[in-house]
């Protein structure tokens, strides 16, 4: 993977518009630290304000993308009182995964062994999800006689249903790549030795493609299972108005009436 600056157990590195972000720490199985967690927060924030990164691939090293949350290290606020968990949920595990759905970029999870717990959140609120033939993605809450977090009740049931969300949230059995991607957790499913190529290659094509547009188009879908039709259709004209005022838009018209191939530069 392209490496950075090692910041704790995360790398960094940024390469033809794609920001690359991968957790490194393969000892623990990548299980992601409160450090970790705060500064993806602020990668994909980085990523959203920075116009020359125009996608962003999340994975990780070793044989693990992430076994869920290592909560070692986090800050400690003393005796817990009534709010405390609740509070501790908001700022932490759904504030993560906020930041991977709300960034303004398209994000790839390239899912190259388990995804646990939060980890298999991580991967199914990214755009896209490529996974190595050997990923399992696990619903590991109820082993530990947990409740589901970082929006796991609300992501599964948009990708897969209600009941289906049900089973794998009741029995916490592993689900094989192959088997993720016929319920439609996962785009594609390839040779781990691939992983890598496929996720540069879909991000680079993201990365020339028009940029705002994309975005725009991220938020719509991302908030169409939440719309009424009335709603939605409102939404979808004001993006479509936005839109018309970027270089890119009127690029696009433009090669289009000209028989070329378009050339977006991300603006």
């Amino acid at each position: 993977m392209p490496i950075g600056a090692l910041v704790e157990d995360l790398l960094h590195a940024v390469e033809n518009g794609v920001s690359w972000i991968t957790l490194n720490r393969p000892e623990a199985m990548n299980s992601v630290t409160w450090d970790q967690r705060e500064r993806i927060i602020a990668l994909l924030g980085e990523a959203s304000a920075d116009p020359d990164v125009r996608a962003v691939v999340v994975t990780a090293t070793g044989r693990g993308f992430c076994a869920g949350a290592d909560l070692r290290g986090a800050p400690s606020s003393g005796d817990r009182v009534p709010g405390d968990v609740a509070r501790t949920i908001r700022l932490g595990a759904q504030r993560f995964i906020a930041a991977v759905m709300d960034c303004e970029k398209p994000v790839i999870a390239a899912v190259n062994g388990t995804a646990a717990g939060i980890g298999a959140h991580l991967a199914f609120a990214c755009d896209l999800v490529l996974a190595a033939e050997s990923a399992k993605f696990i619903e590991v809450f109820v082993r530990r006689g947990l409740v589901p977090d970082g929006g796991g009740a609300y992501l599964l049931p948009r990708l897969i249903g209600p009941r289906r969300a049900k089973e794998l949230m009741f029995f916490g059995d592993a689900v094989t790549a192959p088997e993720a991607k016929e319920l439609g957790l996962v785009n594609r499913v390839v040779p781990a030795e691939e992983l890598e190529k496929t996720a540069r290659e879909w991000a680079e094509r993201l990365a020339q493609g028009p940029t705002r547009a994309l975005a725009l188009t991220k938020q719509l879908v991302n908030a169409s299972l939440d719309s009424d039709r009335a709603s939605a259709f409102a939404a979808e004209a004001a993006a479509q108005e936005i839109n018309m005022t970027t270089r890119d838009a009127n690029e696009g018209v433009a090669s289009f009436v000209e028989r070329r191939t378009a050339r977006y530069e991300g603006r």
